[in-house]
């Protein structure tokens, strides 16, 4: 063990798009957990382009930070000291901890890790937070049927890589949005998308959607928002439905966006667009870790993430999200075992 502590904290309110003044590291005393809660020595954590909502001051779905507050977010590690009968030294969890060599985490609030399954690193992307929002996100708002053409944007992401594996479980023609042409050959060769578009390498969404998807869209899973829902919008199909799972390319905007008005292009097909939260399905993330662990183990279902190494390129990590730099999920490994 360390004798002492790395922790980056949230330093400054970024103005658009956030820099390293936005964070600052600092090193201080081990923490001490308290009854019921575990010193757990940080073996990877994630970063989410959610967590650039929660740098506004500014009500959300997710608490905004306050200047000073250590920088927060899922974690993989090690208990290296426990208050608490359910968990002994030795074992591994996952929980929402703080970007640290060192976190305490509530053990009420943690689930054991099983690496016999997958990597470490999994358990905070396809076994974690995204790979729950994209089981949850298609089946429940999504809603897609056999034979149904499902659109996903951001689809070499975290969410969207595992959006589109399961639509093909359910039978569906599936087209992917990605921003290079590594991505692209990942959806189609590795997951198995029918199609996938570089949308950095196309000048005209609409006629690329017009040869990925001939017979237009039933289900759109939304991770970017941007020009590319823009034509996504054009081509939904009668009773399409629409899942609003993040905006990316509207994250760093300091004024509202302006662009093409989106509801009159719901009223012939009559579609439906709903916003999604992972949380609200809490109840039954045993379901959705279940499923997708038997997924994982089976081999059925792929899985990548790119691991950023060392605590402090965290910032990097996070800020190479707006910039695509991830294929899969964004990772920061922080400690060998």
């Amino acid at each position: 063990m360390r004798d002492s502590n790395r922790q980056w904290i949230f330093a400054e309110r970024p103005e658009e798009e956030p820099d390293m003044d936005s964070f600052e590291l600092r090193e201080g005393d081990l923490p001490e957990p308290r009854h019921g809660e575990l010193l757990v020595r940080v073996r990877y954590l994630s970063v989410d382009p959610y967590m650039r909502g929660r740098m506004r001051d500014a009500e959300s779905y997710a608490e905004p930070w306050s200047v000073g507050d250590p920088m927060q977010g899922a974690v993989v590690g090690e208990v290296v000291e426990s208050e608490s009968d359910a968990y002994d030294a030795g074992d591994l969890v996952s929980g929402n901890g703080t970007w640290a060599d060192y976190t305490v985490l509530d053990a009420d609030n943690v689930a054991p890790v099983d690496p016999s399954v997958a990597d470490l690193p999994a358990y905070l992307g396809v076994l974690g937070m995204p790979g729950r929002t994209a089981y949850f996100g298609l089946l429940e708002v999504g809603d897609p049927s056999p034979g149904e053409t499902v659109v996903v944007s951001g689809a070499a992401g975290a969410v969207g890589s595992v959006v589109g594996q399961i639509a093909k479980f359910n039978g569906c023609r599936v087209v992917g949005f990605a921003g290079s042409d590594e991505k692209v050959s990942w959806l189609t060769d590795d997951l198995g998308f029918d199609a996938a578009i570089n949308y950095k390498a196309v000048d005209d969404y609409r006629a690329a959607l017009d040869d990925a998807a001939p017979d237009g869209v039933d289900v759109y899973f939304d991770n970017v928002g941007g020009p590319i829902t823009d034509a996504v919008f054009t081509k939904l199909n009668l009773d399409a439905r629409v899942a609003v799972c993040g905006q990316i390319a509207h994250y760093n905007d300091e004024g509202v966006p302006t662009g093409p008005r989106k509801l009159p292009q719901l009223i012939a097909p009559r579609a439906k667009v709903q916003g999604l939260l992972v949380g609200d399905y809490a109840t039954r993330f045993g379901q959705a870790s279940e499923q997708l662990g038997s997924w994982v183990a089976s081999g059925d279902l792929e899985h990548r993430e790119t691991v950023v190494d060392g605590l402090e390129n965290a910032p990097d990590a996070f800020l190479g999200l707006f910039s695509g730099d991830n294929i899969g999920k964004q990772v920061v490994g922080v400690s060998e075992p």
